[in-house]
């Protein structure tokens, strides 16, 4: 029997798509407009194009085994070690296949973490066969470091072979003194001890990697792509460097060190900063003489993405994260629970987290290509101008003398603070979206429920001898929900939260659009919005305010409308006590007129909406 492969072009009919026919395309829709008004920009200034044609002579980054799935990671932070032990064997026999041990005190607690005791550690790893193939990781800081030897002890204690034993020690003084601003210790005092904790653990015969180079220290604090990942680099280089002035074969050391990123809904941009630093740290390698080895990259869903309020969109951030992170090579990943900024996340909220990762690996199969954004035009351009700039950074970094005093010198923070500073802008303004939060808000939505645990209490490390500008997490959408909780606690005291009377003016063809888009602006600061029919009489809107109880009004038309229309009904609003007049819509060469006619505010797509929003408050308040 002979088989045969019907060639099958489907495209053979057609003529070749060129770049010329689709800028016609393209011309005719911006009718006039520049080009560039498609092109989009990172915050670190990287252009972004409309449109790539695919690169050509391009391999695949060198990343996870062909075929291999990356460690699905579950999050043990319970502080009662029993609870998080009865945590950790159920995520081990539904699916997980790492446990990502995280200790109080840590930059990635987040509130709250396990004791840091030796007692603690036993109990959590109780009937947990460390020697299976599951993957280890301690997320751990300066208060909380014995939890390493505790762990290193403990696996001894049970007669296990450390090199069965899959753990990353994730020892990482950096990454703390960037998050709190202060070091008890020089950089020279801090090396000897991280050294010989590296050196003691590697006699054991644990196989490490130990030391931890974390941009998610960088990613939580607003920054950038590039700084997330100057900020590894600059840390990877000082481990290597310490461990290497310890005694240690280079080649040896160069297995010792992984790092940590943050993975955030920015899909493409996720794809590429991983992709990038395999890329840089090849070239560090590289430098070093050493034979290029892939990095282990640990990868956490975005802290700073999380929202309080209609935290079920956090799922589908995380989906889109893991998405990214999976398909650019990480070796780990581990989901934030979407309820994790709420508190202490409950069994349905940590399944959720770990069925995220079972669903994209069992049943979309993310890991049977390897890199499949080799050859993407877009992606490798990103790829190529990330690394390009975050090794401008990094050398920054070693000009100031290494990562310890690249911090002492504000380097790294610098550009951090004017990256946030660009980011609350654009989150103000409503142009980086927070779904739930700044946008489509629900102020009827139910409370979600969490787990109630005391945080375990630590006592201060060490005295604030050398300080420096901190790096504290954040995450996007506080200055919203911190309005949002405004009106919950008016809500509590009174029955009601503030509202605002949607003043719609002529037929629904007229209004549905404005009105739709200002009763979004209010609540999103958890104002109610008091819709209303259509109004012609200028009276007749006023009653209709005056009976709703709302302390504000936004007068919502067609711009048609307003010229006709939107004096009157300021002025007949106002006569019934409507102190509060906004208007939905850019007022123009109008505004004088309106403002006179009574009008206090604008609100339109662009606009400041957290300080619209804030002056509000203090209005009603002043009231």
């Amino acid at each position: 029997m002979t088989s045969v492969t019907d060639d099958l072009p489907l495209a053979a009919d057609f003529p070749k798509a060129t770049v010329e026919d689709w800028r016609k395309l393209v011309d005719g829709v911006l009718k006039g407009a520049p080009f560039e008004k498609l092109v989009g920009k990172t915050y670190d200034g990287l252009k972004i194009d409309p449109l790539y044609p695919r690169a050509k002579g391009v391999a695949p980054v060198a990343g996870r085994a062909a075929a291999a799935p990356w460690q699905i990671m579950q999050r043990i932070d319970h502080p009662d070690a029993m609870a998080a032990n009865a945590q950790a064997l159920q995520d081990l026999e539904n699916g997980a296949t790492g446990l990502a041990l995280v200790f109080a005190g840590a930059n990635g607690a987040r509130g709250f973490g396990l004791e840091p005791t030796a007692d603690a550690v036993a109990k959590v790893l109780k009937d947990i066969h460390l020697d299976a193939g599951i993957g280890i990781e301690l997320d751990i800081g300066p208060q909380s470091r014995m939890a390493a030897i505790h762990v290193a002890e403990y696996v001894k204690s049970k007669g296990l072979d450390p090199a069965a034993c899959n753990i990353r020690f994730g020892l990482d003084p950096l990454a703390a003194g960037a998050v709190w601003g202060h070091s008890p210790y020089s950089w020279d005092e801090i090396v000897p001890p991280i050294t010989g904790a590296i050196k003691g653990l590697a006699a054991l015969g644990f196989k490490g990697p130990f030391a931890s180079a974390d941009g998610r220290v960088i990613h939580d604090a607003g920054g950038s792509e590039v700084q997330e990942l100057a900020f590894v680099l600059a840390c990877g280089v000082a481990y290597l460097r310490a461990i290497e002035s310890a005694g240690v074969p280079l080649e040896q050391a160069q297995g010792m060190v992984y790092a940590r990123l943050a993975a955030d809904a920015d899909q493409f941009l996720t794809m590429a900063k991983f992709r990038a630093l395999r890329l840089l740290w090849a070239r560090i390698e590289t430098a070093c003489g050493l034979t290029p080895k892939p990095l282990f990259i640990a990868a956490d869903t975005a802290w700073r993405m999380l929202t309080q309020r209609d935290p079920y969109v956090n799922m589908l951030r995380a989906t889109i994260a893991t998405f990214a992170a999976g398909l650019a090579g990480a070796n780990a990943i581990t989901v934030l629970p979407h309820t994790l900024a709420l508190g202490l996340p409950d069994p349905f909220a940590r399944r959720v987290a770990r069925n995220t990762q079972l669903l994209l690996l069992e049943e979309s199969n993310l890991a049977k290509v390897s890199d499949p954004a080799a050859g993407a035009g877009g992606i490798e351009t990103l790829t190529a101008q990330l690394c390009e700039a975050a090794w401008t950074l990094f050398q920054d970094s070693e000009k100031a003398g290494g990562a310890f005093a690249a911090l002492a010198q504000g380097v790294f923070q610098s550009k951090v603070a004017a990256t946030r500073k660009a980011r609350d802008a654009n989150i103000a303004k409503r142009r980086d979206v927070l779904t739930g939060a700044s946008e489509f808000p629900n102020l009827h939505e139910r409370e979600t429920a969490v787990l109630t645990a005391t945080p375990v209490a630590l006592a201060p490390y060490g005295e604030q001898k050398y300080k420096f500008d901190p790096l504290p997490p954040i995450r996007l959408a506080q200055p919203f929900e911190a309005l949002r909780d405004k009106s919950d606690a008016a809500l509590k005291a009174r029955g009601t939260r503030p509202k605002v009377f949607l003043a719609n003016l002529g037929t629904p063809a007229d209004f549905t659009a404005r009105a739709t888009f200002a009763k979004s602006f209010f609540e999103s600061g958890g104002i109610q919005a008091v819709d209303s029919e259509g109004f012609a009489d200028p009276a007749k809107l006023a009653a209709a305010f005056k009976a709703s109880g709302a302390e504000l009004a936004c007068i919502c038309s067609s711009d048609k409308v307003y010229a006709e229309h939107a004096e009157a009904a300021a002025k007949a609003l106002q006569t019934e006590g409507g102190q509060h007049i906004y208007l939905a819509g850019r007022p123009a060469e109008a505004e004088a007129a309106l403002r006179a006619a009574g009008v206090t505010g604008f609100v339109f797509a662009g606009g400041d909406a957290l300080a619209t929003l804030q002056d509000a408050y203090r209005r009603m308040e002043q009231a």
